[in-house]
């Protein structure tokens, strides 16, 4: 399996089971392991996502991800180039989970840790390719409280068909097992001094 570089480039890239690219993000390898790999994103970096999702924020109108999933489901849509902003992102991805845990950054230092729910990565030669399963779960910096986000979409898509019943059974063991890790304090969340510095 290739390994990344620290340094090197790599794009992100949701594909739905289509074989359609859904989004695509560019990320700086901080780490690559056999346990993990690790990417930073800032402000600036370049991205393409649905053109719907792109108006949503604009719009500031969350209502219009529901049409978005609707076009997914349909396999009609029509990808935007977009900007990432606001924060800067650690991203902790091992191979084969259903999950990677994200780190969210702003002037003032750490702002959260996300959690989102997604396909184990396969390896392409620009980057990885995995699929976001809506559902996420936002922790406190200090991993003191967390809160389940998204279940409301999660609960559209699955009615969409857009998460299929196996994939539903991949994100509840993924759910549990992220739980896990957040009690016990493992991946990340082992040394989370280190990760908010």
């Amino acid at each position: 399996m290739e390994t990344f570089t620290t340094g090197e480039t790599v794009v992100r890239r949701d594909v739905y089971r289509s074989g359609r690219v859904w989004s695509e993000l560019a990320l700086r390898v901080v780490s690559d392991t056999g346990k993990a790999l690790v990417t930073a994103c800032a402000p600036g970096t370049q991205a393409r996502w649905p053109a719907l999702y792109a108006k949503a924020r604009a719009d500031g109108d969350r209502s219009v991800r529901t049409e978005a999933f609707e076009a997914m489901a349909a396999g009609e849509w029509e990808l935007a180039s977009g900007v990432w902003q606001e924060t800067e992102l650690l991203l902790w991805k091992p191979r084969a989970a259903w999950f990677s845990i994200n780190a969210f950054f702003t002037a003032g230092g750490l702002r959260n840790w996300y959690v989102n729910f997604e396909h184990p990565t396969r390896r392409t030669e620009t980057g990885f390719d995995t699929f976001d399963l809506t559902v996420d779960l936002v922790i406190a910096p200090d991993l003191s409280t967390w809160t389940w986000k998204d279940e409301d979409e999660y609960a559209h898509v699955r009615r969409l068909g857009i998460v299929t019943d196996i994939e539903h059974q991949a994100v509840e063991l993924a759910r549990a097992q992220v739980l896990a890790m957040l009690e016990e304090r493992a991946g990340p969340f082992t040394d989370t001094d280190r990760w908010a510095a």
